[in-house]
């Protein structure tokens, strides 16, 4: 029996292991399977090209629990180690100025593992000593058995082992029992070895017989050798792609929309799957679900330093040998081959919806509500994915018809091109709540967009930003003849000053209070055919509000109220009636009220005359006092004028029913409004 020390210059190397990687502890069943897998397929290329003689026999490796020993071990059949070969691989751990090394990394496991080629060594994150029994496939080798318990020191000695290759035992140590169960283990060779291109037994297959779940003699083959993206794409039909896409994610039940096959062998090497699944709402429900292998080996599914963030909403699995990892596979190395691949994967993943848009476009747009948020969420982060995306990223509008935005551009510029030269584009959230508008906008001539989408807030801004003269508005943000104004003509109001001192105080008064919401009141001479009052909303602060949701440091646009404006129309008959109820209401009071009124402004109006050639510091105290005082007067009687006709407003029926029809018509009358409108509108019955 040989013994000796571990090649490290540090006592402290397998503290440090357990340590740093602890939180990770599980790849150790990745990491020794996976040599086990090298090592059978080192076998088969040596016996390929004659090094190796005689009989491979059974390849398979195999994952056995022994509970009364405590042990795990993981066995192949592949070339063996020799006792110099063990001195090699095991003693000899490429570290050198290990004091050094450690107080560099010791904040960082992913360095110290894969800076050093670890591999094997994450056994004794579980164990509290490892054996290994190898037999070498050279013709007279004798069988090596090793052990560590933890310590740099080792043990090394001959032994005889029956068959050719290598079991690596591992003692569980009492920390971590758990990988001692069945089932525990069955769950992380199916979440790590579920494609290794050899067949890896634990266990016997089991079925239901009487009730019980029995063992059977068949072996459990934990993985597929072939998956789908090691196959050609000529080899797989449509239905071999949805059956390995529901083999990666049994509990995914809808079908993927595409696919696209990865094939690439220069300058670095890239297969893999990806397929498109239906994304509607929220962006992080499905993400980490690309699964990333190297050689088949799985490593993990967060792969946001591979594949730019709006890649991760994707389905599917890349393998690349040439993505650098370290031992533990599960961090990433920033170089210039991840970004090839990312750029390569993101041309691959534009190319296909391209062709999908130029050969199918109707089925393209049946699947554009699936794949909307994506090609959004890709086009408003990577300027190169949209300048490829532009092409096929499609507008919808209330017909549920589709346009790119120059097909848009062209159908909509002889309607609704404004006074200014500017494209304005009409669009609805909610057609339902904004049906009145929307009608007022077709009997127009209108078209009116449906972006009721995610990130569509985000994405119009987008294309305002990148087409000159072209804007976004909410159908329901101005009346329509504002929002695409033909001229500079503004339709008068065709009242009397007193009928708009009326309107105007009297639905001040009565406008809603809320904590959330604010509401403006303005007199507007719309037509008699649009509604006699109804609600419009800032495009600019509204679109602030909802791009807040998303983006951080616009959160103080969110704690902002709603801010609302209740547009009065003076041509509407019953408007100009109501005006004339509440002048008469309020005309004995008002009247000499508006005398006094006009007798002060007309003295306001020659005080202003007077003074103004002569500068403000040119003034003296008694022009400055006559003037304030005059104005304080005139302020002081509107005042009056408003509080009488609040006084008015309180009990008008009519004026409550004009104001509610307008919260209704937008949906925002609820609970004890909506009550108290109904019992209004039985009783005015």
């Amino acid at each position: 029996m040989a013994q000796g020390n571990i090649g490290v210059t540090s006592d402290n190397i397998f503290p440090v292991i357990k340590k740093f990687l602890y939180s990770d502890h599980e790849i150790f069943l990745r990491e020794l399977v996976s040599n086990a897998v090298d090592a059978t397929q080192k076998l088969r290329t040596l016996a390929s090209v004659g090094e190796a003689k005689g009989e491979l026999g059974d390849m398979r490796v195999r994952v056995t629990i022994d509970k009364k020993r405590n042990t795990l071990t993981v066995s192949d059949h592949g070339i063996g180690m020799t006792a110099e070969e063990v001195d090699k691989y095991i003693n000899q751990i490429a570290f050198s100025g290990a004091e050094e090394f450690l107080a560099k990394y010791k904040d960082d496991a992913a360095a110290i593992i894969g800076h050093f080629g670890l591999g094997f060594y994450s056994a004794f994150m579980v164990s509290s000593k490892v054996e290994i029994y190898s037999q070498s496939y050279q013709e007279d080798a004798k069988a090596v058995h090793w052990s560590c318990d933890g310590s740099p020191v080792y043990e090394m000695e001959d032994t005889i082992k029956a068959e050719r290759g290598t079991d690596i035992v591992l003692h569980i140590d009492k920390d971590n029992k758990e990988f001692l169960e069945d089932a525990r283990i069955q769950e992380l060779l199916t979440k790590y070895c579920k494609f290794l291109p050899v067949e890896i037994v634990f266990g016997k297959k089991k079925e239901w017989k009487d009730g019980r779940e029995v063992e059977t003699e068949e072996d459990n083959i934990i993985n597929d050798i072939n998956p789908a993206w090691t196959r050609k794409p000529s080899e797989l039909t449509e239905e071999d792609y949805k059956k390995f896409y529901h083999e990666l994610y049994p509990m995914q039940f809808d079908e993927p929309l595409f696919h696209i096959h990865l094939n690439v062998d220069y300058p670095f090497h890239l297969t893999g799957i990806l397929y498109f699944p239906k994304i509607k709402n929220n962006l992080d429900v499905r993400r980490n679900k690309i699964q990333l292998y190297c050689n088949q080996v799985y490593v993990t599914d967060e792969v946001e330093n591979i594949v730019p963030e709006y890649l991760t909403l994707l389905h599917g699995v890349i393998d690349s040998p040439d993505i650098p990892l370290n031992v533990s596979r599960s961090y990433l190395q920033s170089d210039a081959a991840v970004k090839k691949i990312s750029n390569h994967i993101t041309k691959k993943v534009a190319d296909k919806l391209a062709e999908i848009f130029k050969k199918e476009r109707e089925d393209f747009e049946k699947k554009w509500d699936d794949i909307k948020l994506f090609i959004q969420f890709g086009m408003l982060s990577d300027e190169k994915f949209y300048e490829r995306a532009v092409g096929f990223a499609l507008f919808e509008n209330i017909e549920h018809k589709f346009y790119t935005i120059e097909e848009y551009k062209e159908q909509i510029k002889e309607q609704q091109t404004d006074k200014n030269g500017d494209l304005v584009v009409l669009y609805t959230q909610d057609p339902d709540s904004s049906y009145t508008y929307i009608q007022r906008a077709k009997e127009k001539g209108y078209d009116v967009l449906l972006m009721n989408g995610e990130l569509d807030v985000h994405y119009i801004s987008q294309a305002e930003q990148k087409n000159e003269k072209m804007r976004f508005v909410r159908v329901d943000s101005d009346v329509i003849e504002n929002l695409i104004r033909k001229d500079d003509e503004k339709e008068k109001i065709s009242l009397s000053e007193s009928a708009e001192n009326a309107l105007q105080y009297s639905f001040e008064a009565k406008v809603p209070d809320g904590e959330k919401v604010n509401y403006n009141v303005s007199l507007e001479s719309v037509s008699a055919e649009a509604l006699p009052v109804f609600l419009t909303q800032n495009e600019w602060m509204r679109r602030m509000k909802e791009m807040s949701q998303h983006q951080q440091g616009m959160s103080f646009y969110g704690e902002m109220p709603d801010q609302y404006t209740m547009v009065v129309n003076t041509a509407h008959p019953l408007v100009a009636s109501l005006a004339d109820e509440l002048v008469a209401a309020a005309a004995e009071k008002v009247a000499p009220i508006e005398e006094q009124l006009k007798a002060k402004q007309a003295e306001e109006a020659r005080l202003q005359e007077e003074q103004k050639d002569i500068k403000p510091e040119d003034l003296t105290e008694e022009q400055k006092d006559a003037a304030s005082a005059i104005t304080e007067e005139v302020a002081g009687l509107k005042n009056q004028i408003r509080q009488i006709y609040e006084e008015v407003a309180a009990d008008n029926k009519r004026l409550s029913q004009l104001i509610d029809i307008a919260l209704l018509a937008s949906g925002m009358l609820k609970g004890e409004g909506l009550a108290e409108f109904v019992k209004r509108s039985v009783e005015m019955m």
